[in-house]
């Protein structure tokens, strides 16, 4: 697929990709001292780009949803989220860790925020508690609004069928940057 610059030269995904990533890269550039990561050049490099930034990726599954939970991360509303483990276990990706971070990506892709996960819990979907549903800070906060909304959303998402005993991954996470 090509699309059109503005001075109407061919633009491949390829160059997309690595505009990307260069946001991506000058985005960690700018966070990576509040992540704690100012002086340890001996293990990631003396420059940013000898560096690999943490993963990057947004919240849902639409443009708009990513942008409305990115805001209540930076607003300090959203400090948690979850995730279906049926999710990791069909894409080979690794379930978060403690102390791993991540830059979270708005709804058009580029890089808003850094976060630092403090707490991975899996847990059925019926146990997730009202505690953990407020930390998420969606909708009203409630674990009643909490159930709907993901129900509703792994309903929509997932490739195998919702269940109450579903394993989910319940992650919390602190903002690192900006602050």
């Amino acid at each position: 697929m090509t699309r059109q610059a503005d001075e109407g030269e061919p633009v491949t995904d390829d160059v997309v990709v690595d505009e990307r990533a260069a946001e991506i890269l000058a985005f960690w550039e700018l966070a990576r001292p509040s992540a704690g990561m100012a002086r340890v050049g001996v293990v990631t490099g003396t420059t940013v780009s000898e560096t690999v930034p943490p993963p990057a990726w947004s919240f849902g599954d639409n443009p708009a949803l990513a942008d409305a939970l990115l805001a209540a991360v930076l607003s300090g509303e959203k400090t948690a989220t979850s995730s279906a483990l049926w999710e990791y276990e069909d894409s080979g990706e690794p379930v978060p860790r403690v102390g791993e971070l991540s830059i979270l990506l708005d709804g058009a892709g580029h890089p808003r925020a850094l976060v630092r996960t403090t707490s991975v819990e899996v847990v059925a979907f019926e146990d997730v508690d009202a505690d953990f549903a407020l930390a998420e800070g969606e909708d009203d906060g409630s674990l009643e609004a909490w159930r709907d909304g993901h129900e509703t959303y792994f309903r929509r998402v997932l490739e195998r069928e919702f269940a109450p005993d579903m394993p989910l991954v319940c992650e919390r996470f602190e903002l690192r940057y900006p602050r």
